[in-house]
């Protein structure tokens, strides 16, 4: 097993139907409110799928970011766009079946050049897209029912 560097906790509590209050470890962050799309949901708020791919969307541009600046180019204008399919998988049921990431950092040919280095590595360091695609191991409990 890996070692724990960092843990924290979210919190989420049913509003309505299939809308939650997600609330976070940290009193600077506010509260979310998500929901599932039509025809479960209302649209009150991103859906789980929308949180993921916006969670991948922008691991990948902090960590561009990041790279750009060690490599001397500094964006202040990058744009990501987050592309996800929705297929049905063996059993029918819904999963996503793919994401396409577009970063566009919207810099000069000249630093578009310098990119070119950082562009080979900062997807190593994207800790969010690297657990996805690995797969990240998700232990489930529902109190009552599995001894808790």
């Amino acid at each position: 097993m890996s070692e724990v560097v960092n843990e924290f906790s979210i919190s989420l509590r049913q509003v309505r139907e299939y809308e939650f209050l997600v609330k976070f470890d940290a009193e600077s962050i506010a509260d979310l409110h998500t929901d599932e799309t039509p025809p479960l949901g209302r649209n009150a708020g991103p859906s789980p799928t929308r949180m993921l791919a916006a969670a991948i969307g922008n691991c990948l541009s902090a960590s561009l970011l990041f790279a750009s600046r060690k490599s001397g180019v500094v964006i202040s204008n990058l744009q990501t766009e987050a592309r996800v399919q929705i297929v049905r998988g063996e059993n029918r049921r819904l999963r996503i079946g793919g994401i396409q990431v577009t970063i566009d950092p919207r810099v000069s040919p000249e630093d578009l050049e310098k990119l070119k280095q950082p562009r080979g590595v900062f997807e190593d360091f994207c800790t969010v897209t690297q657990s996805v695609i690995a797969g990240i191991a998700v232990e489930v409990k529902v109190k009552g029912i599995d001894g808790e």
